[in-house]
């Protein structure tokens, strides 16, 4: 998976960025769609303020740069909003899962996007006693 961390975040380092959310809680949340058409590409199996691994249908071409987006809840919670950023594919290979492939990606464009959502989503997945909130 070191295609996917760039500029020296690596699993498990001390960085404030590294992934510390498990891969099995995040499909729920985190679809992505082509920015040019909407279509559905994949979803986020997990991420790092530098990158993200996708969950998608049909394997992606390496060294290709997306025009890729999120839909994320408002803060009012009554629409999405749209988050536009781009991302260049690093590394591809079937998933487990028959007829799906994982995708590392190194984000180019909107970095302060993934900065804020690793750590907003760092911090939704935390299970801490109400004393040490």
């Amino acid at each position: 998976m070191q295609g996917m961390f760039h500029h020296g975040a690596q699993p498990g380092s001390s960085d404030q960025c590294s992934r510390r959310i498990a891969r099995h809680q995040l499909p729920a949340y985190l679809n992505v769609y082509n920015s040019h058409t909407g279509h559905f590409v994949g979803t986020m199996g997990n991420l790092s303020c530098n990158g993200f691994m996708l969950i998608s249908p049909l394997p992606v071409m390496l060294g290709v740069e997306y025009d890729l987006e999120l839909h994320l809840p408002s803060a009012t919670g009554d629409a999405l909003q749209r988050e536009r950023f781009r991302a260049i594919s690093r590394w591809c290979r079937p998933d487990l899962t028959p007829g799906h492939h994982d995708a590392g990606f190194s984000i180019v464009d909107n970095l302060p996007l993934f900065a804020s959502l690793a750590s907003a989503l760092q911090h939704y997945f935390t299970f801490m006693h109400a004393g040490d909130a």
